[in-house]
């Protein structure tokens, strides 16, 4: 058994006797818990006195108004929240996935992939018209909530998340600049040091977005603190705030687009700089991928690269 300090309590029908459990502790009576799981009052205290025989130690002990929780039993009681809560999670996926068609792929990915992934799904659909494609946009630290609940098939990161176990696929290269208005003080300069970037005003990506975690990691490990005006939660925010002459940011060169030269903004050649990043496909490393999700993986790896050719990625 995996999880060997649990063998004691799995011999006795533990997740049954940890729902009467709950239902005692919630009510504070074996009566009313017996009345609301239509069981015979012995049977609910059988239950009681086998549980705490497998955990070790007393749960329950009697107060002025009825039973109150031990110290072990309230974190007993702690765990039957999270177990059942898990457990109804578990139960919408598996109701969900036997009423979703066998061919539909649901891929959530950070906000920023927008500029790579319709294409990239695009191609995918024309030579597989049969799988329905559910895509959805969000920041980093949505992306890992829903990575750790397995809510979807794949999940697209330009930051991976560390210590998950999870499997990653790399996919196109997603360099990070630094950008501003053409009129920028620094925009004509070369070989630009990171602390003149820093003392200039600098427009940030909010709170849980990838962009937001490379750019902080880029000062500090220089020992800088940019001069932040303003926080947006959006490339196209950003952008437009770039244009509106707040300052520089950074930001993705897939966000520029084929028509960067038209785009009122320049990139400023600071040194270190682009920061030489991917976007990686992602999964659970337990996922058994089905043939159809095989296949998505193939054609996701193999039209990154073809595609980072069409942008000036690489220079």
């Amino acid at each position: 058994m995996k999880h060997a300090r649990l063998r004691r309590l799995c011999r006795h029908g533990t997740l049954t006797q940890l729902a009467v459990f709950e239902a005692v502790a919630r009510h504070g009576s074996i009566t009313r818990a017996a009345e609301e799981m239509c069981l015979a009052q012995p049977t609910v205290s059988l239950q009681m006195k086998k549980l705490a025989e497998g955990v070790g130690t007393p749960l329950l002990e009697s107060g002025n108004r009825g039973l109150r929780l031990t110290d072990a039993g309230r974190e007993v009681y702690a765990a039957c929240e999270d177990v059942f809560g898990r457990l109804t999670q578990m139960q919408d996926r598996v109701g969900e996935l036997k009423t979703r068609p066998p061919s539909t792929l649901r891929i959530a990915a950070s906000a920023t992939a927008k500029y790579i992934m319709p294409r990239l799904l695009g191609a995918f659909w024309q030579s597989n018209p049969g799988v329905k494609i559910v895509f959805d946009l969000m920041n980093r630290s949505r992306l890992i909530t829903r990575l750790h609940s397995g809510a979807d098939d794949f999940y697209v990161f330009s930051n991976p998340p560390e210590h998950m176990d999870v499997t990653l696929h790399t996919l196109t290269p997603n360099p990070l600049c630094v950008y501003a208005r053409r009129d920028h003080p620094l925009a004509l300069r070369r070989r630009i040091p990171l602390a003149d970037i820093a003392s200039q005003p600098f427009i940030m990506r909010e709170a849980g977005s990838g962009t937001r975690l490379a750019a902080e990691q880029l000062f500090s490990e220089r020992g800088l603190e940019p001069n932040v005006c303003i926080e947006l939660a959006s490339s196209e925010a950003v952008k437009q705030g770039l244009l509106d002459g707040l300052g520089g940011s950074l930001l993705s060169r897939h966000a520029l687009g084929p028509d960067a030269a038209h785009s009122g903004l320049v990139e400023l050649d600071v040194e270190g700089l682009p920061l030489r990043r991917h976007w990686y496909l992602a999964h659970s490393a337990n996922r058994q991928l089905t043939p159809m999700e095989q296949t998505f993986v193939g054609h996701a790896t193999r039209w990154s690269y073809a595609a980072a050719s069409e942008i000036r990625l690489n220079a």
